[in-house]
């Protein structure tokens, strides 16, 4: 356990580098704004098109992966759901909350920190983490959100839904990258070099900007948080791990990756939805700051234990 963490030490301090930053006003909002957006749609988008352009579709697709972190992530989510439900909330604030207890930092964190720690083997696995949640719950937010507001469901939350998935990098990147693999299109020496310089920003970028924008995020409404923080570090992990391990079974390999990538604290772009559709933006900051915050030794814990029958 002392061995993981201070091997996951370095990255959260970079994170705390960029807190210290958010926090003294070195680095402001919009500074962080502008960081955020280098990563999100350069660095990031270089780095997964680099790894996913080394697989092949073959490699990186394995069903007994994708149903055994579907379901249990769908199981905190109903879980979360359920528990908004019986406190009297609206379908829209538990939309967010359900996405708040399953969906972790997989792009920011995740990608970096597991591709150093696990090896560059566990980013096909991470990528098919990142698929999901993109493609399945970062949709079902958007539908419910907008679906409970309007009343039913229509052909324009489909083509809003259809959109923010063609747009988004990490999806167009990752796709472009598959391509390039499975036609074998070759890139000649100085733009795979080129990839690899803009690429490796992405680690110290994205640790840097969690920080910057953890600094504008305050810890209200405490009870509800720290129960969806531990839904987040502590029973997602559970029960992807359940499911893994017992459900379907996966390899010993993918299935640490996909326990450790379930064990993240709350994404940030959850953040983002809440504070675009209006809903509950208050109890999502603290939700992020406080899982990030005891993510340092929960997350450590996980992967010291994953890596106890990883190969």
């Amino acid at each position: 356990m002392l061995a993981i963490f201070l091997q996951t030490l370095p990255f959260f301090a970079i994170i705390g580098l960029g807190y210290g930053s958010g926090r003294t006003k070195f680095f402001t909002p919009e500074a962080t704004a502008y960081l955020t957006k280098f990563v999100f749609y350069f660095a990031l988008s270089a780095m997964l098109f680099r790894f996913s352009a080394n697989l092949t579709l073959g490699e990186l697709f394995d069903w007994n992966f994708v149903l055994a972190y579907l379901s249990g992530t769908a199981v905190v989510y109903i879980l979360a759901t359920g528990v908004a439900f019986a406190r009297g909330i609206k379908v829209q604030e538990a939309a967010v909350e359900a996405q708040c207890a399953a969906i972790g930092n997989v792009g920011f964190l995740g990608i970096p920190m597991l591709a150093l720690l696990l090896g560059e083997a566990a980013i096909g696995y991470v990528m098919l983490v990142l698929a999901v949640d993109l493609i399945v719950f970062g949709s079902l937010i958007v539908i419910l959100i907008t679906g409970s507001r309007d009343g039913r469901m229509s052909i324009g939350i489909l083509r809003t839904v259809g959109i923010g998935l063609i747009k988004n990098p990490m999806i167009v990147s990752i796709v472009l990258g598959l391509l390039v693999s499975t036609f074998e299109i070759p890139l000649p020496a100085p733009a795979w070099e080129f990839l690899v310089i803009l690429g490796a920003a992405a680690t110290p970028g994205a640790l840097f900007a969690i920080g910057a924008s953890l600094a504008t995020k305050s810890a209200e409404r405490i009870a509800v948080s720290g129960w969806l923080s531990f839904a987040k570090l502590v029973l997602h992990p559970a029960a992807a791990a359940f499911a893994a391990l017992v459900l379907f079974p996966v390899a010993p390999y993918g299935a640490g990756v996909m326990i450790a990538a379930a064990s993240l604290p709350v994404a940030g772009n959850v953040y983002i939805l809440a504070q675009h559709y209006g809903v509950a933006p208050a109890r999502v900051s603290a939700s992020i700051l406080i899982s990030t915050t005891f993510s340092i030794l929960t997350v450590s814990g996980v992967i010291a234990w994953v890596t106890t029958f990883m190969p």
